[in-house]
């Protein structure tokens, strides 16, 4: 089988060639993502694998069934850049990796929830300065603190636990959770906007959550109220969460996810100007922590993800049934 590798980045070729060694596929790796401009690269493979910000909408998706490509593997969880209609429609098998790590997104979350209350980032760049003071950098304990989860799957179970290990009162809203076990509280959403001192989101990003936090969600926030996102940057309606932030309804903001982080993460633009004037002014607030799309990264959950997406295209190709299909 020949699979066509796009985003792929130096790690991503480490842990796809230390998994393809049980299986002798015959892999080409593209720095470039997936969109109308690249998709020729597609031809003459079998399986393309993708990743969060690849571009498969209904027009790549009939281009990619006209190369005979049959396989769509994506080595993430979130399939929204993906035209799931229309790869039924050409006949197209889709596959994803359901779970890899939680623990590396969860322990990410908490790693930038502490960076940011505990002003981490500011410390840091004042101590390598020769700066000790301590003005400026008073946080607060975790201990004590409401902490509201949307989406209780298994990122957001792990990060339930790990919050319960800190003292915190943990609520969760999931409208698809069958059951919530302590240390969490399973609640209606407006109770979480209403009670919560923290707000982390671990939802998948579709049309029912998108924009998920907007003027109207923040309104009903608590004054000072930390928001987190781990999970996707379309969750966030941009505009609004600056608004809140210039008017102090936002306390803090830290995430690892933007909703227009394609053409941005994932690549170097320090000797840019980039363009994107929300994200900018987004980083011009002392109260903002960014991470570039990375709580997935460790060496744990990229191998699981190698693992699992060379072990899909293998089901494929013996015509066995494949696991974590999502189409035809």
């Amino acid at each position: 089988m020949k699979i066509r590798v796009f985003s792929s980045k130096s790690y991503d070729r480490s842990c796809m060639a230390d998994a393809n060694r049980q299986h002798g596929f015959e892999i080409e790796y593209f720095e470039a993502a997936l969109d109308p401009t690249t998709v020729a690269l597609a031809g003459g493979a079998d399986a393309i694998c993708l990743f969060v910000n690849d571009r498969c909408d209904a027009e790549v998706v009939h281009e990619l069934a006209d190369l005979d490509v049959r396989l769509v593997l994506m080595r993430c969880t979130g399939v929204n850049n993906v035209d799931l209609d229309a790869a039924r429609q050409r006949g197209l098998c889709v596959a994803n990796v359901p779970a890899y790590s939680p623990y590396a997104v969860a322990e990410h979350t908490v790693a930038i929830l502490l960076c940011l209350i505990r002003k981490i980032h500011k410390s840091y760049n004042r101590v390598r300065e020769g700066n000790f003071s301590l003005d400026g950098l008073v946080g607060f304990d975790l201990h004590g603190k409401t902490v509201g989860v949307i989406g209780y799957g298994a990122i957001g179970r792990v990060l339930c636990g790990i919050l319960g290990g800190f003292g915190c009162r943990v609520l969760v809203y999931d409208p698809f959770a069958k059951s919530v076990t302590p240390p969490a509280a399973a609640c209606d959403l407006d109770t979480l906007w209403r009670e919560a001192d923290i707000v982390s989101l671990h939802c998948p990003l579709t049309p029912d959550t998108h924009h998920l936090v907007d003027a109207a969600a923040l309104d009903r926030m608590k004054d000072g109220v930390i928001l987190i996102n781990t999970s996707r940057g379309g969750l966030i309606e941009s505009s609004s969460v600056i608004e809140a932030l210039k008017s102090r309804k936002l306390g803090g903001l830290a995430i690892d996810v933007y909703e227009e982080e394609s053409g941005l993460f994932f690549s170097d633009h320090s000797s840019d100007i980039i363009l994107d004037d929300r994200f900018e002014r987004l980083m011009t607030f002392p109260n903002v922590v960014v991470t570039g799309h990375q709580a997935f990264l460790t060496r744990e959950a990229l191998r699981t993800i190698a693992e699992t997406t060379l072990n899909s295209a293998a089901e494929f190709a013996a015509g066995d049934t494949i696991r974590h299909r999502l189409t035809g």
